[in-house]
């Protein structure tokens, strides 16, 4: 199977259904200007906002209107980076998955409603899957596959070679698959989920 090819209209509609149907609001937009705007209108102004590590974000430009300032909301990531203190920078780190919303991106999202997401120190997770109010996922269509199965095998195959060889361009010694969650659905009331595609290849 191709993981890089953009899913079909049929795809993208049995996937929003079952995504649905498991409590996840799933929505589509055509382009990652779009996907922005999207963002801009599911937060409002004064609210909490954490990202994780994200190509997706950086390629819709997420990222450079967080670090610019130019925005209504309290980025927390602000805080975290600027604190020289190792000790103090990571308290704010675990402060920050009960942030208020919580973006970022996922590596698979299956037809029939899963969504796979890994992450080598595991420090997205707390937030996706509990502990902040609201999660927004913006996810390019090349991402959907047909089983749970296959997405563990599109993260194997594909997106691990591709970040890893990412992470050694920067400077780093590479990645690794450190933990998974498997988001089957949400049941908790309080909590809203968002999963808008992009009808563009975007992220790995």
């Amino acid at each position: 199977m191709k993981y890089d090819t953009l899913a079909s209209q049929e795809v993208i509609k049995r996937s929003m259904e079952a995504l649905k149907a498991r409590n996840v609001n799933a929505e589509l937009v055509n382009t990652k200007e779009e996907a922005l705007r999207k963002i801009n209108a599911l937060i409002p102004p004064g609210k909490e906002v954490m990202t994780g590590g994200s190509t997706t974000l950086d390629q819709i430009g997420l990222t450079d209107l967080l670090k610019s300032g130019k925005h209504p909301w309290k980025n927390l990531k602000d805080r975290i980076l600027s604190e020289k203190d190792p000790v103090k920078q990571m308290e704010f780190r675990k402060k920050s998955i009960t942030s208020e919303y919580f973006l970022g991106s996922v590596h698979a999202v299956a037809q029939t409603g899963e969504v796979l997401i890994v992450n080598a120190t595991g420090s997205s997770l707390p937030s996706y899957a509990f502990s902040s109010d609201n999660v927004i996922w913006i996810v390019g269509t090349q991402k959907i596959v047909p089983t749970l199965e296959e997405g563990f095998k599109r993260i194997r195959e594909y997106c691990f070679p591709l970040e890893d060889k990412r992470m050694k361009s920067i400077g780093y010694s590479g990645t690794t698959i450190g933990k998974y969650l498997i988001f089957e659905r949400e049941i908790n009331e309080n909590r809203k989920i968002n999963l808008i595609f992009v009808n563009e290849k975007l992220g790995f």
